[in-house]
């Protein structure tokens, strides 16, 4: 029997057909591979995301209600802030005399514990200024945005460096004795600036501070 020979044009086709499934047949097999490393990369990241979760992030400012500086339920406040549309009564519990001098308060003195009370951040954010005040005492200052800023004078201790991030509720020092105001005893002025202007933090406490 005579054997059948393929024409040389359909042996090329052959070839080319053969050459071409073989190529897609790779290039499927690289792009599902790929693929599935997306996938895994994707699972990875998530997993890690649930790992470390949102609280092992810096943190700054992520509270915007103003908490009081303080959790022991025996504070009280010693001296207020200065009102001028306040009673003549209010407005003299509300001035410090030093030395024949006198200064209208900028923020509410809490006292009132004998032997102290701890101090918290009243809300997150960077700590920006520590220093020792011969009249004031020791004196933190948290930066939470452009707009709010805390202060904490006549503290005992310090437990807080300056650039340290902070966050609501952290304990940054302790009431103490300021030469200013003596006869009020172990307590501490806490003053709220928003804007650059010192505000009475009793009427901001549970407040939402992003939106005044």
């Amino acid at each position: 029997m005579k054997k059948r020979v393929l024409k040389k044009p359909v042996l090329y086709l052959s070839y080319v057909l053969i050459f071409a499934l073989t190529f897609g047949a790779l290039y499927y097999f690289d792009f599902s591979n790929s693929k599935l490393k997306e996938s895994d990369s994707d699972d990875d990241m998530q997993y890690v995301s649930r790992l470390f979760g949102s609280d092992d992030l810096p943190v700054v400012n992520t509270e915007s209600t103003l908490m009081r500086p303080y959790t022991d339920s025996n504070v009280k406040i010693v001296e207020n802030f200065y009102n001028y549309k306040g009673t003549e009564e209010e407005q003299e519990n509300s001035i410090t005399n030093y030395e024949q001098t006198y200064f209208q308060n900028n923020g509410v003195a809490y006292g009132g514990v004998d032997g102290g009370f701890d101090v918290m951040a009243s809300i997150s954010g960077t700590v920006s200024l520590v220093k020792e005040d011969k009249l004031l005492g020791n004196v933190v200052e948290i930066t939470s945005s452009e707009k709010v800023v805390t202060i904490y004078q006549g503290l005992s201790e310090v437990k807080v460096q300056k650039d340290a991030t902070v966050r609501q509720g952290d304990i940054i020092g302790k009431s103490g004795e300021a030469n200013i105001n003596k006869d009020l005893g172990s307590h501490m002025v806490f003053m709220l600036k928003l804007d650059n202007i010192y505000v009475n933090p009793e009427e901001y406490y549970d407040k939402d501070v992003n939106e005044l």
